[in-house]
């Protein structure tokens, strides 16, 4: 089977692996959260139990009821909700190497930003991932990680900059799947290595009849708390890479804070509810107002764009647009493609002859107009200029002559 062959298929059985896992964790971190912050008190609970939740599904009911400490008589057999995180990150990481680090030249690389060899982007990367984490370890182990709202701003803030720094270093797709690599990096690894031994620790503390050191505890609340209020962010930022608007415009950075805050925004209304203190709608409200915020910021073209003005003849003659187009985009997009690695038109357009340049005009322009997504990476050197030769020819219409 033909390498390109192989790899897409790689990729696409990766992705939805990734996409199950991700549901299965994300679903189950959903869940427990709302059951925690739904658990009421009563007075004829057990000893040692927190609180109790009454709940129906499929037409059975259930009575959640949760432990403090470990019950009369332990159970034989204990879920561990540990796999679905696991696999979700390694899943990812598969996907990161198959279609990032293999075609860094192409996805991960901006050659017109930072021209490096694949090798050093794929180093970069790893550095990206791992750097950042370390210094979140320390950032919860230390004295300022006893206090949550300041570790949380410190991690925005720390979050907001890495992004600036990865959108100057990468392509735009890249760097929002670079950073949005960081953020399931940390989720992960909180898991990994806080969360679970620190659950560990403590059923083990309470089978032997001891008392759970009460910093275990602490921690592992501390980590399910960050990675509740980051979840909606990172499942953005790997839909994000999709979409053109987002990344490949010139406050793609910008775009990215902002959704850091939607997105606990979001959860700390669904958090309110489910502990029985409200309905903050204003959560909403601010919400609706930041995705204003990212459309007027998408709207603003790629960093380099360059208006249709004296420099470009206007109207621009379709054959100027065929040239640009035939220069820069058909050796990817063509029935045959000649570049190394595709194995077919990306997405089944087409831009080697007259006829389907035409028909692909509004794709033209979303992806090289209105924002710098393609080429990707701008590995085939379009210049601002021809962007503006385009910019001209979409915007009277995309005459055919």
């Amino acid at each position: 089977m033909d390498e390109a062959i192989l790899i897409e298929w790689a990729g696409m059985a990766i992705r939805w692996l990734h996409v199950i896992a991700g549901i299965t964790w994300i679903g189950s971190s959903f869940y427990f959260i709302a059951l925690d912050l739904s658990l009421k008190k009563r007075a004829d609970l057990p000893a040692g139990v927190q609180g109790e939740a009454w709940q129906v599904h499929g037409g059975g009911f259930y009575n959640m009821v949760k432990y403090l400490v470990a019950p009369a008589r332990m159970p034989d057999e204990l879920t561990w909700f540990k796999w679905e995180a696991y696999t979700t990150w390694l899943s990812g990481f598969a996907l990161l190497v198959v279609v990032y680090y293999l075609g860094a030249s192409l996805f991960l690389i901006d050659h017109a930003r930072m021209p490096m060899e694949p090798w050093q982007a794929v180093a970069v990367s790893l550095a990206g991932l791992i750097l950042p984490w370390l210094g979140y370890e320390a950032l919860c182990r230390s004295r300022l990680g006893r206090n949550d709202l300041l570790v949380g701003v410190i991690l925005y803030v720390a979050l907001v900059l890495l992004t600036l720094l990865f959108c100057n270093v990468f392509s735009g797709r890249g760097a929002f799947v670079q950073i949005g690599a960081l953020i399931g990096t940390i989720m992960v690894a909180s898991v990994f290595v806080t969360i679970i031994p620190n659950q560990r620790k403590t059923v083990a503390a309470l089978i032997a009849g001891g008392k759970p050191d009460p910093i275990w505890g602490k921690q592992a609340k501390q980590r399910s708390l960050h990675n509740n209020y980051l979840t909606l962010p990172v499942v953005f930022l790997m839909l994000a890479n999709h979409y053109p608007l987002l990344f490949g415009t010139r406050y793609n950075w910008l775009i990215v804070a902002i959704v850091l805050l939607m997105g606990p925004l979001i959860r700390h209304f669904f958090n309110s509810r489910h502990a029985g203190t409200g309905s903050p709608w204003w959560t909403w409200a601010a919400a609706a107002a930041g995705l204003v915020a990212i459309g007027w910021l998408s709207a603003q073209g790629p960093r380099d764009a360059v208006r249709a003005d004296g420099r470009t003849p206007s109207p621009v003659a379709f054959a100027q647009a065929e040239e640009v187009v035939l220069a820069r985009c058909s050796m990817c997009h063509a029935a045959a493609p000649v570049w190394d690695g595709i194995a077919a038109p990306p997405r089944g357009v087409v831009l080697d002859n007259p006829a389907d340049i035409a028909r692909q005009a509004r794709t033209i322009a979303l992806q090289s107009v209105h924002s710098a997504a393609m080429p990707p990476g701008n590995v085939t050197e379009i210049t601002a200029e021809e962007r503006a030769i385009l910019a001209a020819w979409t915007a009277a219409g995309a005459p055919t002559r």
